[in-house]
């Protein structure tokens, strides 16, 4: 409340100082003559002493007096000059005084125009206390909590997802191992922390990363969400046969329309596989041309699969109220590694499902878990 009063006070209390600064200046300019003459009248005086008591003679007195009047002359010369002209200084003054009061007075004219001096403080500590929907006072908030309390397993359960949304992918391992080791392990937790680890590491499924995903199935064997980071680490390591036996295992397991289910048939197609029928055989290829897939080489097995994601986008395009459309072809291009594409699909998704929305949230959601630039997409 009286934050601005302070602030006004210390601006006057400066301004008070550079005026004084600036006045003590302005006299300090003028030298003092008046003593220098007097001390050339003593000495004419002390001359013309010499002089009577024969000290000094004549002829060398008057030359000495010559030259000490010369100097009188010109130091009372000088005094005269500066006592008639004390506008120019007082106008220096004047000056430098507009200039130091100027600025706060704009500065204070400004404020209470545009400010509000009624608003009362808010110190951090109370925008803590009552954050709101402010996600960043929520997490601060949360941390200054476990800051005081690291023991408390729950508040890093809590962060520990917020971390990894936010990118913040150290603080996102250290609150999950934390969460772990206070509250146990859990799927969700292992899943969690392994794909935290797989972002952290440019999409490569580490060995700590794959130990988190099996550790999940031992406790919950039909989890496809750790059943496909296991997969794809087989893919990554050049074990086809294992990887393509564990995506066609899923496949198996998963509703034909299930929304990872385009994703597994990729990589069943990429490992030599045959991927089932999806769900929406519209514009789609045949049960003859899936078969045949897993004949094809690497590059034409790639140009179908590429040609399946084209003829997504098309329906998407006459079609863009289909949110599971624009979610499987933001990863379908992710997959390709046409990044360009992926950007592209998620703005289109973005314009019919805005991000402020519902829909949208599981857009941006996707895009940053395949590693999309949200900021540029929301724009």
């Amino acid at each position: 409340m009286f934050l601005w009063i302070i602030l006004a006070v210390l601006t006057a209390a400066v301004a008070a100082v550079l005026l004084v600064t600036l006045a003590r200046g302005a006299k300090s300019e003028i030298p003092d003559r008046a003593g220098e003459i007097a001390v050339y009248r003593d000495q004419m005086a002390e001359l013309e002493r010499d002089r009577e008591q024969g000290l000094i003679s004549a002829e060398e007195a008057e030359y000495a007096k010559a030259e000490i009047g010369r100097r009188l002359l010109s130091a009372a010369g000088e005094a005269e000059s500066q006592s008639e002209a004390p506008a120019g200084r007082t106008g220096l003054t004047a000056t430098g005084a507009a200039v130091t009061l100027l600025v706060p007075a704009v500065g204070l004219s400004l404020y209470l125009l545009l400010g509000n001096p009624q608003l009362p403080d808010q110190p951090l500590a109370a925008r803590l206390e009552n954050p709101g929907q402010n996600m960043a006072l929520l997490v601060a908030k949360a941390e200054r909590h476990l800051a005081e309390n690291p023991k408390d397993g729950a508040g890093w359960d809590l962060l520990a997802p917020i971390y990894f949304k936010a990118r913040r992918l150290g603080d996102a391992e250290l609150a999950f191992r934390n969460a772990m080791r206070l509250l146990g392990t859990s799927p969700e937790r292992l899943d969690g922390l392994g794909e935290t680890l797989v972002a952290a590491n440019d999409g490569i499924v580490t060995e700590d990363a794959r130990l988190a995903f099996e550790e999940s199935l031992r406790l919950q064997p039909d989890n496809p969400r750790a059943r496909f980071y296991v997969g794809l680490g087989l893919e990554q390591a050049g074990r086809r046969d294992e990887a393509r036996a564990a995506f066609e295992a899923i496949a198996k397991a998963s509703p034909p329309d299930a929304p990872w289910m385009d994703l597994i048939r990729q990589h069943i197609a990429a490992t030599g596989g045959t991927p089932p029928q999806a769900a929406e055989a519209t514009n789609g290829p045949s049960a003859d041309d899936m078969a045949a897939a897993g004949q094809m080489s690497e590059g034409d097995r790639q140009n179908m699969i590429r040609g399946m994601v084209e003829s997504l986008a098309a329906r998407l395009q006459d079609d863009p109220n289909n949110l599971e459309g624009w979610l499987r072809l933001v990863r379908s291009y992710s997959v390709l590694g046409d990044k360009e594409k992926a950007e592209e699909a998620l703005k289109s998704g973005l314009k019919t499902f805005p991000a402020e929305g519902s829909e949208g949230q599981q857009l941006i959601a996707l895009a940053r878990e395949v590693g999309l630039a949200v900021e540029g997409a929301t724009q």
